[in-house]
């Protein structure tokens, strides 16, 4: 029997999706910049006759209301990464864009939310053009800034919730390195929250013949970052998964010179707020310590962003797992473990008490064996039909777990 998330895509203009997903891979945009995402959204909204507003800058939310029934927001993310694309597709991104230090970088798709993007849409096709398969109220979210935790934050501050109908819950999805047509959901905890931090550590500079008349900060700095994993190894539960690592280290402009400031930048990944909070208060002393223990004066410690919990509703969890076995087929679904990549997707729904789920979906045709490129490397590239006909399946069949008049009874 036809179930009916096949009844929802029989005719789906699948030539279109494809057009709109190359487009977006290829002129793809930096956080909180993706103007030309915003007006290419805006406009397939308005050619599907779907209310629409923009929403935290370059955010933009459809309201489709179909009669009664429940309210359901889906979030699709809009923004590119400081990539340079070397996937070898005719379509690849040679765009660039400008840091807000005025960087010029290479700008890349490489975590695939263009695939996001032309999913949802797509889903909004399907269900707009088959009215009395579903009743009830969806949100459509397109989020821009999630690589650096701003978007969420900005569209709720812009009145998001008072703007648009509040959901009963709030639904998301991720293309990940997975088989496509196969999707993974975590029930509870889905992915880490994450912490970024700037440290800058003083010291005393001197002639590099003259150790004595310096306080060396880069010798300061290296010690704070070895002492740093001492977090994980020695102050947490060997249970308790955590990750602390320090990805730039900058200092000096010689060889001979011993320079008064070194800087490094740390990212923290824990998955319970209580070690979280833990971590960061041992972060702050341990720099604090190593900088006395010099003679050095206190250093500065920066946030640069910090990514709130993306936590499945356990109840809600089992609806839409329920709903993407039908809709994917039973073998096709995994209750997953979490994982400790970091969403700000979880705020939508924490900051108005509503519940949310998140689930990972399958982007590649994988051999036995095979693994695809991850995320965030200049060679990520879904396979465009197989990676968008799941994204776009699973999108329906949970949109229906809520909003689906199924005659099937």
């Amino acid at each position: 029997m036809t179930s009916p998330t096949d009844t929802v895509l029989s005719d789906l203009d699948t030539d279109r999706a494809h057009r709109i997903y190359r487009h977006l891979h290829a002129h793809p945009e930096l956080s909180m910049q993706e103007h030309a995402t915003a007006d290419l959204v805006a406009a397939e909204l308005e050619e599907l006759g779907i209310g629409h507003f923009r929403c935290g800058g370059t955010g933009v939310v459809g309201v489709i209301r179909n009669g009664d029934g429940p309210v359901v927001a889906f979030r699709a993310d809009t923004d590119g990464l400081p990539i340079a694309e070397d996937t070898g597709l005719e379509y690849a991104s040679t765009a660039t864009g400008t840091l807000e230090d005025g960087t010029v970088v290479p700008v890349m798709h490489g975590c695939g939310h263009d695939t996001h993007v032309t999913s949802l849409l797509s889903a909004a096709r399907a269900l707009t053009s088959h009215p009395d398969t579903w009743s009830g109220t969806l949100v459509l979210v397109f989020q821009p800034g999630e690589e650096v935790a701003a978007g969420a934050r900005a569209m709720v501050d812009d009145g998001l919730w008072e703007r648009a109908p509040l959901p009963e819950v709030v639904l998301g999805q991720h293309v990940m390195p997975l088989r496509s047509g196969t999707v993974d959901i975590s029930h509870g905890v889905a992915m880490a929250m994450a912490d970024a931090l700037r440290v800058t550590v003083y010291g005393k500079q001197s002639h590099g013949s003259r150790p004595q008349s310096s306080i060396d900060p880069i010798v300061l700095g290296a010690h704070v970052i070895a002492r740093l994993q001492t977090i994980v190894s020695r102050e947490l539960d060997p249970r308790t998964p955590a990750v602390v690592t320090s990805g730039t280290f900058h200092a000096g402009l010689k060889e001979n010179i011993i320079p008064d400031r070194a800087e490094f930048t740390l990212n923290i990944r824990t998955f319970e707020p209580e070690v979280r909070e833990r971590v960061l208060a041992a972060v702050r002393r341990i720099v604090s310590g190593e900088a006395a223990v010099s003679g050095a004066p206190e250093p500065l410690v920066e946030e640069i962003y910090s990514f709130p919990r993306c936590h499945n509703d356990p109840v809600q969890a089992a609806r839409v797992e329920s709903a993407l076995r039908d809709g994917l087929g039973e073998g096709n679904v995994s209750v997953a473990e979490p994982v400790m990549g970091s969403e700000d997707f979880g705020l939508l729904g924490e900051a108005v008490g509503v519940p949310s789920v998140f689930w990972m979906f399958g982007g590649f045709d994988l051999a036995p064996g095979e693994e695809a490129p991850v995320n965030h490397s200049p060679d990520f590239a879904p396979a465009m039909g197989p990676a968008l006909a799941t994204g776009t399946r699973a999108a329906v069949a949970a949109i229906l777990a809520y909003l689906g008049t199924d005659p099937r009874g």
